[in-house]
């Protein structure tokens, strides 16, 4: 496997990184045919700052088009007029298995998502586990290898965490977000393959931090800089990792553990609070 190098990343650093494995992905997408900006639910929104539709769904489709090309199988859920956050596909959410426990979302406006969500995996075959819990899917839900890191604080609440342990019997680890900022887990943690994240410390309380550091002694500790523009919020096959094209840090130290980082510009769908993985949902068969 060839090792691209930058101007940060000398031979010495790219001949010690460990060969990283690409794993085809199968994920679920939406086009942002109806993205806008009229309610504010997280401090990156703001309804006063105009939005470009047409350059939302440019950078989406460059998105669509990056994972295409990696040899990905993405499947997309209808946009839905009257739902502009629909493009967040990762709340819609969680999937393993081919079991697919719906997202019962905190805020009235995104409610309605959570049904449509629940219809596209009933209607492609999957067996759906309708929500007690209040729980935002994938934004808050990450597999890392056989265990499920599930956040709390802001969105889903804590005993979504009891119900996504009892449906996939898998461990499921609670950690508490603090900075609102980083409302959603995704957005604060990146799952790089089944061993190995990157995070940011202060998105979480000292007792959920003093838990990564001991679960993930080599995790990959991004910048604050680079966790303002959603640098974390990215998704990766195990080896190629789709990214905030701007995370330039954060890239250079991809590369530095043998990773292949790909920068991805959607900066007019973080006028809504997502980036490059609030745009995508993992289906696991």
């Amino acid at each position: 496997m060839t090792i691209d190098l930058d101007p940060t990343t000398t031979p010495e650093t790219a001949a010690t990184a460990p060969v990283r494995t690409a794993v085809k992905r199968t994920v679920l997408m939406c086009k942002p045919d109806y993205f806008t900006v009229v309610y504010r639910i997280n401090p990156w929104m703001d309804p006063a700052i105009p939005t470009d539709t047409s350059l939302a769904v440019a950078q989406w489709q460059t998105l669509y088009d990056t994972y295409i090309g990696l040899g990905f199988d993405v499947h997309l859920v209808d946009p839905i007029d009257g739902l502009p956050d629909m493009v967040y596909a990762a709340n819609g959410g969680f999937v393993i298995d081919n079991i697919a426990y719906g997202a019962a979302f905190t805020y009235p406006e995104r409610q309605p998502e959570g049904p449509a969500y629940m219809d596209w995996f009933r209607d492609n075959g999957f067996d759906v586990r309708v929500p007690v819990e209040i729980n935002e899917g994938e934004g808050d839900f990450l597999l890392v290898g056989d265990v499920i890191l599930a956040g709390t604080g802001f969105r889903s609440a804590s005993n979504s965490h009891e119900e996504v342990s009892a449906i996939y019997g898998r461990p499921v680890i609670t950690l508490n977000l603090v900075n609102p900022s980083f409302y959603h887990l995704d957005t604060a943690v990146a799952v790089l393959d089944d061993t190995n994240i990157a995070y940011l410390p202060s998105a979480f309380d000292e007792q959920s931090l003093a838990v990564l550091r001991e679960r993930y002694p080599d995790a990959i500790i991004v910048t604050e800089e680079d966790a303002a523009i959603l640098g974390l919020n990215s998704y990766s096959d195990g080896y190629n990792v789709v990214i905030a094209a701007r995370a330039k840090d954060f890239e250079r130290q991809l590369r530095e553990r043998g990773y292949n980082p790909i920068g991805v510009d959607l900066s007019e769908l973080l006028l809504g609070g997502g980036g490059v993985k609030c745009c995508t949902l993992e289906l696991r068969r």
